[in-house]
């Protein structure tokens, strides 16, 4: 029988705590570039939005209409952006949401009985946050096929695929957004379309469509992997899973656990505003700083036994949701999918038992940490 892959095989946990033993910031000659590792780097740099810049681009274009999200802008227009949006996803609105998610958590995992297995990442990952966001965004149901898809590459390896999927979002979302302006909805598209016409501040069309493009990845990729990740170290730590079932109140540790082990992103770039010192090393206008949140969260200098899933660990200050201003606006609604999604499976399933003897495999992507599949026998 083919030896099953763990956990730890998936995560290069040896090779990030070696580069944070190297310094606080590497510089690689090849790519004129920094990567950062520890927790305390990661953490200043991706607060410190006077120094290092979100924007690759000066201005968003047709080809990536992403780089126009709140994501890559820095102040003023990031707060601009960021007021918008913000609007959907605060506490009350969230809260609101659960009855809905635990509806189609519970729908999901019916489907998945029929079957007589659960493919956690196909079965139930995936499709939960793409129905919750789409519904959001106001997208028919019946599109949904494709916003996976495009999510999925617009996270992979390959760059072809990167802009055409921008390409067909842009002409798709044209669209969505041509008819919100006909007949307007309850959703998102519609109140991010009407701040095109609020006032001569207000977003291009372009910038619209790169806020959608970035709920479309954010609200569903992200917290896909969240789910998926949380299973993955739940199946091999059977007693846990047992205390899980018997005490409800593990669960949200369990899911700050997942984000601070395999967080869902792994790299956020930066780029230096100026020349300047930072900790000791000069640093040159335009190069870029990679930031591995992955590696961040496993530093022995703040956490504890960093290669132990501790459900139990307080305090948890990951970076998994980033840090300062552009922190995710979607945070609470991924840990609330997390959580539901959780509850219904431990509310079902007695153990977690893979079937067969498929290994599990990372997905093919350096951005984002997730599994492509995991098999469980119901």
């Amino acid at each position: 029988m083919m030896k099953w892959v763990s956990r730890y095989d998936l995560l290069p946990l040896e090779r990030y705590r070696q580069q944070r033993a190297a310094g606080a910031a590497l510089y690689d000659p090849d790519s004129d570039s920094w990567s950062v590792y520890t927790h305390d780097s990661v953490k200043r740099i991706l607060a410190d939005y006077e120094h290092f810049s979100s924007q690759m681009q000066e201005h968003p274009s047709e080809e990536e209409p992403i780089e126009g999200s709140i994501l890559r802008r820095d102040p003023p227009k990031h707060k601009q952006m960021r007021s918008l949006v913000a609007k959907a996803f605060t506490a009350k609105v969230i809260e609101a949401m659960e009855p809905r998610i635990r509806i189609i958590a519970e729908e999901l995992l019916d489907r998945a009985a029929g079957a007589g297995y659960l493919e956690v990442v196909g079965d139930l990952a995936s499709p939960l946050p793409v129905i919750v966001i789409a519904e959001l965004l106001g997208i028919p149901s019946e599109d949904r096929a494709l916003f996976k898809g495009w999510s999925d590459d617009l996270v992979g390896k390959d760059y072809t695929r990167y802009l055409q999927c921008q390409k067909e979002m842009t002409d798709y979302f044209r669209i969505r957004i041509e008819e919100r302006r006909v007949r307007p909805q309850d959703d998102l598209i519609t109140a991010l379309m009407q701040s095109c016409m609020a006032d001569d501040n207000g977003l291009s069309e372009l910038e619209v469509i790169g806020m959608c493009i970035l709920l479309l990845v954010a609200g569903n990729e992200t917290t896909t992997n969240l789910i998926a990740s949380m299973i993955m170290c739940l199946e091999s730590s059977p007693e846990l899973y047992k205390e899980l079932r018997l005490d409800h109140s593990l669960i949200p540790g369990t899911v700050e656990e997942t984000l601070r082990f395999c967080s869902p992103v792994q790299i956020m770039e930066r780029r230096v505003k100026a020349d300047m010192n930072w900790n000791g090393h000069s640093m040159k206008e335009g190069q870029r700083v990679y930031t591995y949140i992955g590696a961040s969260g496993h530093d022995e200098h703040v956490f504890v036994d960093p290669g132990k899933f501790d459900v139990r660990r307080s305090p948890n200050p990951h970076l998994a949701f980033g840090q300062g201003i552009h922190f995710c606006l979607g945070a609470m609604l991924a840990r609330l999918e997390a959580k539901v999604a959780l509850s219904a499976i431990v509310d079902r399933i007695d153990s977690l038992q893979r079937t067969g003897d498929e290994p599990l495999e990372r997905l093919e992507s350096d951005m984002m940490f997730g599994i492509k599949q995991l098999r469980l026998k119901l």
